[in-house]
Parts: C-alpha cells; sequence; structure tokens
C-alpha cells in the first residue's frame, strides 16, 4: 500500500541513493502508517552526513546541524533529513554529551526510545525492524529499544513520551518498562517545562487521555514537574479528552492556589484563556435562572457555554459544582444564543459620548456603569435597542454619581 506523503517525499530518497548513500523513512511516519493513522510529518535518516546533503540538494536550511539535522525545503514542503548518528553518554537525563555521525541504520535506531519508534522503511516500502517494533504495534504494546533503565536515565523525557503515546495511541506499557518508568521520574526534575507542556498538551488531548493520566498520576510523575508539584494530582481526574488550558481552567477551580501561570510559560492568549475559563466554570452554580443564563451567555458567548456545558462529566468527577440541568442544558443555550438582542456592548444603540451629552456629566466611572445596565436591561428585554428608549429607561432606571 502506498502512501501519497512517502510518493511525494519520494526523490528525496531516491536523490541521496543515486549518489551512494543509503536513506529511510524514519520513525513515527513509519508507525502511523502501519497503524493506517493519519501520518503529519515525514521523516527521513540518511548515511549521509549533513555537509553531504547540503551538496545534494538545491535548498536546505541548517537548522539542526550540529545534531545532525539538516531541513531540505522540496516542492514546497519542509523535509528533516537527519544523519545516522549515536551518542555519547547522557550527563543531564536531557541530551547527550555529544552526537556522532553513524555509516550503519542499525546504530541509529537501537538509540531511539520505543520499538514502535525504531522503524525504518525503504522507497519500496520495506521494513527495517530490528527490535520488533511491528510485532510491538501489533500487540499494541510500548517497549523500550533495549535496556528500559537506561533510555529513561539517559532522557527523562521519555517517561512523558511513553504515557502521552499510551493516551494517543491506547496501548498497553510493557511491565519492565513501567517500571523503569516509575523508578526514575525524580529525573523529571531536570527537564525544561516548555517540554513538560508539549507532552501534556498531547497526552491531555488523546483518545485515551484517561489512561495515560491516570499511570502519570500512579508513579507520582507530577511531584517533579513545575508548577504542578504544588497541587494535589490525585485529586484531578481527567475523565474525557481536555485542551490544555481547560485542564488547568478545572484544577484552578478545584484546588485555588492562584499559582503564577507564568511557570508554565504558555502564551499570554493562553493565560486570559484559563482566566476566563475559571471565572465561567466558577459562576456555573449560580446560573438558577434563564435571566442569569442570558447574561452568562452574554456575557461569555454562546460557543463558550456549549463548551462548558460539555464539560459536565469532568466537572462533576473533580466534586466541582456545576449548573441546574433544567436551566443549564444544550436546548436552552442555543435559543438564548438565538434571541439576544444584541452580543456585544458596541450594538447598543447608544455609547458613551451619547450618555455625558444626555446628562451634562463629565466622564467617570458612572459611564461604564451605566452602559453595562443598558447591556443587561437590553440581553433581559427590559427595554428595547433604541436610542431614545435607552436614554429613557436610564432616567428611570440608573443611578449616576
Amino acid at each position: 500500500m502506498t502512501n501519497t506523503l512517502f510518493e511525494q517525499a519520494k526523490p528525496l530518497l531516491e536523490q541521496l541513493e543515486h549518489h551512494g548513500y543509503q536513506a529511510y523513512y524514519v520513525g513515527g511516519c513509519v508507525r502511523d502508517y502501519i497503524m493506517r493513522r493519519p501520518i503529519h510529518d515525514i521523516d527521513i535518516t540518511t548515511s549521509a552526513t549533513p555537509d553531504e546533503v547540503e551538496a545534494l540538494f538545491d535548498k536546505t536550511i541548517p537548522v539542526g546541524k550540529e545534531h545532525g539535522t539538516i531541513n531540505v525545503v522540496y516542492q514546497g514542503e519542509n523535509y528533516e533529513i537527519t544523519t545516522f548518528r549515536a551518542e555519547a553518554e547522557y550527563t543531564d537525563h536531557r541530551r547527550p554529551s555529544e552526537v556522532y555521525f553513524v555509516r550503519e541504520l542499525y546504530e541509529d535506531v537501537k538509540r531511539r526510545d520505543f520499538t514502535m519508534n525504531a522503524l525504518a522503511m525503504d522507497t519500496d516500502y520495506q521494513l527495517h525492524d530490528y527490535f520488533n517494533g511491528r510485532t510491538d504495534i501489533h500487540h499494541k504494546v510500548i517497549r523500550t529499544v533495549g535496556e528500559a533503565q537506561e533510555r529513561f536515565d539517559e532522557d527523562a523525557l521519555r517517561i512523558l513520551r511513553g504515557l502521552r503515546f499510551q493516551a494517543q495511541l491506547g496501548f498497553d506499557i510493557e511491565q519492565t518498562t513501567y517500571t523503569a518508568m516509575e523508578e526514575n521520574c525524580s529525573s523529571l526534575e531536570y527537564l525544561s517545562v516548555e517540554r513538560v507542556v508539549v507532552e501534556l498538551r498531547k497526552l491531555l488531548s488523546g483518545d485515551e487521555a484517561s489512561r495515560g493520566y491516570r499511570n502519570m498520576v500512579g508513579m507520582e510523575a507530577f511531584n517533579y514537574l513545575p508548577y504542578f508539584n504544588h497541587y494535589d494530582m490525585n485529586k484531578m481526574q481527567v475523565v474525557e479528552p481536555l485542551a490544555f488550558t481547560t485542564f488547568l481552567a478545572i484544577l484552578n477551580v478545584q484546588q485555588p492556589l492562584e499559582m503564577p501561570l507564568a511557570h508554565l510559560k504558555i502564551s499570554n492568549d493562553e493565560k486570559k484563556e484559563v482566566a476566563k475559563l475559571t471565572a465561567m466554570i466558577q459562576a456555573l452554580p449560580s446560573l438558577t435562572t434563564k435571566k442569569q443564563l442570558r447574561t452568562y451567555i452574554y456575557d461569555y458567548g454562546a460557543k463558550e457555554a456549549k463548551m462548558c456545558f460539555q464539560l459536565q462529566e469532568s466537572l462533576i468527577a473533580n466534586d466541582i459544582a456545576t449548573a441546574s440541568p433544567l436551566i443549564f442544558n444544550m436546548q436552552t443555550i442555543e435559543e438564548i444564543a438565538q434571541q439576544l438582542p444584541i452580543r456585544q456592548r458596541n450594538e447598543l444603540d447608544v455609547t458613551g459620548k451619547d450618555l455625558m451629552s444626555h446628562t451634562g456629566l463629565k466622564g467617570g466611572k458612572w459611564v461604564k456603569h451605566a452602559l453595562r445596565e443598558l447591556e443587561l436591561a437590553v440581553v433581559n428585554e427590559q427595554v428595547i435597542n433604541q436610542h431614545k428608549a435607552l436614554l429613557e429607561w436610564m432616567d428611570q432606571h440608573v443611578e449616576i454619581q
């Protein structure tokens, strides 16, 4: 069975082979091909050195040349071509003290993390499988290449990768591999928070997120991770795939420690998203009437309200109070969203300047207060969104100080 992405990259391998070098597809793309999962990136490994790769192709980018990787731009696509390499001793549980290039495929794949990722495939779709990776894929098993203790002692990130693959693929972790992961968890403290967050995002979004997360808690991995080591992660339950920001918001509500998100080095947009979701979840118990739900949907948006509704299982699992299903359900959210007279403040038929002109007062906090009262009055159908009607309603109902 051929694959379009492999065929598109094939000329690169053929060019390398034409000049006497070995070249193979390698790693996750081969694993996903065997599993008939969607393939996103094609990685290529070769016996050619980085200098030799650069000499063979017109457009190259030396993104990781010191580690053996050259980015080749071909027909508008970027392909990472990495030289067969071996590694010297790891000194900090993160990276080898030295990388050196070799000419044999076996020497390259034997340094990889798991058997399912140590597969190579040539242009004829013939597998090169030195560690029975295909058998492990067939049996849905995650197993280290070689000695498990050595693999995790070399790079602690492999512990998180193993759990992440379990969450994504639904595989079992082979017992010796699992035991070695447990025994090396303390090495996780050497990892950068950026690397940790990348793996957590993928784990939490996996179809089997609950399984991967449960094992992560079971081996006490969170005790060695920045930010999370301040929380009791045994209390936090993951019962369905979650976005990373949603996970953080639920954790914030369940255990309000007010830990600065800056520790996680996530984007400002994500910090705002976590703050918004936290506020939305905290507000759910107060939704006891349709009027309150209308205000909630207006303030946060129908899309976000629906998302919070879909989180009911996760919230209940984490002992977080939620809204009554008589009020907070998908049908009611849809109905209210469609009936809202306005969806944001700039749709009001008056502005702050209109209010100042009408009252003859200078601007101040009262303007923001009055506009908010007018918004809510329109949303809750107490007044129509018409210039004259709004000013009259304000005169009668808004106390201006």
